[in-house]
């Protein structure tokens, strides 16, 4: 069985195409073609680690990712994790992929396909919240598919903040949040937070998606927002018991529409949109399909 390093995983899983992969996935997920159980989330034996099972079965792939986060590592990574794809027919093992490369693309795909499913009318100028890893992805996702674009990065670590701006994104203008309030098109929030980050007003020129947050007691959205729009989750069955903005909110979850709604269609008024990602074995699934098939290219 192969094992992809981080580059060869990056490379099998290019943004445009795995973004059309995830609309199939999508679909599939939720017609019951692909059949995803909630994540198995078990701590070790010390109590200082936690251990995550995903799996998601397809026609014609199984996706198993195994995840291990240790806070108090310090010679290896806090995440490891390897996303293991399998023959839906027979089992057979086919390949295994760098779990925190393919779930940090998969996820930023699915950004950008909120993104596009719920684009403003302008889109322009994006405030990107968070320095860490999942920045860096949404950076080069907005890098390839919105060129032009202006970035501002809020963050607490001024040094993080100045290698993203000199960071290899040359198709995006990228600056620092500046103490003068901007108007954003987009909000995009990516981090781990425990405390409000954004909770301005709620308005239509202005698509907010949440990222990070995705435990009960995290949070980055704040109330004012998620009760004042119309909330969209890539995972209905997830979020109840992840998306902590919506759920420290209390927002109604018959309120809460899935994002296989909107695929074809923009809502129908116009009005402002929250759209929360938690992830699900699915879209690892759909990133089994496109390296599948990368990989299949290749060795023609």
């Amino acid at each position: 069985m192969r094992l992809l390093s981080a580059d060869e995983t990056r490379q099998a899983l290019p943004f445009q195409p795995l973004i059309a992969a995830l609309r199939t996935a999508i679909t599939e997920y939720r017609d019951g073609t692909i059949v995803c159980p909630e994540r198995l989330v078990v701590p070790t034996a010390d109590r200082t680690g936690t251990v995550l099972s995903m799996v998601a079965c397809g026609p014609d792939l199984i996706a198993h990712k195994l995840l291990t986060i240790f806070p108090g590592n310090s010679a290896l990574p806090t995440l490891q994790g390897q996303v293991t794809c399998l023959d839906g027919q027979n089992g057979r093992f086919l390949f295994a992929m760098n779990g925190i490369t393919a779930t940090e693309r998969r996820t930023a795909a699915i950004s950008m396909l909120g993104l596009s499913c719920f684009r403003p009318k302008r889109l322009q100028h994006v405030l990107l919240i968070g320095t860490g890893a999942q920045a860096r992805v949404h950076l080069e996702a907005l890098n390839e598919l919105y060129p032009g674009l202006s970035v501002t990065i809020r963050g607490r670590n001024t040094q993080r903040i100045q290698s993203l701006i000199e960071g290899p994104y040359p198709a995006l203008r990228i600056q620092a949040e500046r103490e003068t309030a901007d108007r954003y098109d987009a909000v995009i929030s990516v981090t781990s937070s425990r405390e409000i980050l954004f909770d301005q007003e709620a308005a239509p020129e202005t698509l907010v998606i949440g990222v990070g947050a995705y435990k009960p007691d995290m949070i980055e959205i704040g109330p004012g927002i998620v009760l004042k729009s119309l909330c969209v989750v890539d995972d209905p069955i997830g979020a109840p018991h992840e998306a902590g903005d919506i759920l420290q909110a209390g927002k109604n979850w018959s309120e809460v529409w899935a994002l296989a709604d909107f695929l074809e269609e923009k809502p129908e008024q116009d009005q402002p949109v929250f759209f929360k990602s938690v992830g699900c074995a699915a879209w690892d699934l759909a990133a089994c399909r496109l390296a599948m098939e990368c990989l299949t290219k290749s060795a023609a």
